[in-house]
């Protein structure tokens, strides 16, 4: 096996990243990122700053999920908070209603028995990606809203990932 000869890290000032006014004028990606009563305002945190950088166009917090300026969503952020839209609703299902009268293609992340594997997802012109409460998964009520269930394949015992694991793999998938 070769070694990386001459690798180097990459400085700060090399990676040309974009102030936070000149990400909020940048164009998006036509993605809004669901949460469904997330428990943990670490995860959301974590999903702030993956929507950051797959510069996704916003964030639906929805039921318990926690918002900004909670501390341990901002821990976990790094700033994404300030780059990446985001809007409250108490109810998830006002948040699909929402989204579909914009236009958007409603894909819930969940295990279901009409579940597509995440590889065989063909991104639309525009998606809402609804991800579920770290045990429940995503309510219930809203798998009749939604067009598309898709499921990550997973060979272990759980057969569960963290929600930020999930998003974080899911933006990768549709985006790459």
């Amino acid at each position: 096996m070769a070694a990386l000869k001459n690798i180097r890290k990459l400085k700060s000032i090399q990676l040309n990243r974009l102030s936070a006014e000149q990400a909020k004028a940048a164009s998006s990606k036509p993605v809004v990122m669901v949460l469904d009563n997330i428990r943990s305002a670490l995860n959301v945190g974590s999903v702030f700053r993956t929507a950051d950088a797959f510069r996704v166009d916003a964030i639906y917090l929805c039921g318990i999920t926690a918002q900004p300026p909670h501390r341990e969503i901002l821990k976990t952020a790094l700033g994404a908070t300030e780059t990446v839209r985001w809007k409250y609703f108490r109810d998830v299902t006002d948040a699909i209603e929402d989204l579909r009268s914009r236009g958007f293609h409603i894909a819930v992340i969940e295990q279901t028995n009409r579940s597509i594997l995440l590889g065989s997802f063909t991104m639309r012109e525009q998606v809402a990606l609804v991800l579920g409460n770290e045990i429940e998964g995503v309510s219930e009520s809203i798998l009749p809203l939604c067009d598309t269930a898709i499921e990550i394949p997973q060979h272990g015992m759980k057969h569960s990932l963290n929600v930020a694991v999930c998003a974080g793999i899911v933006l990768w998938e549709i985006f790459r």
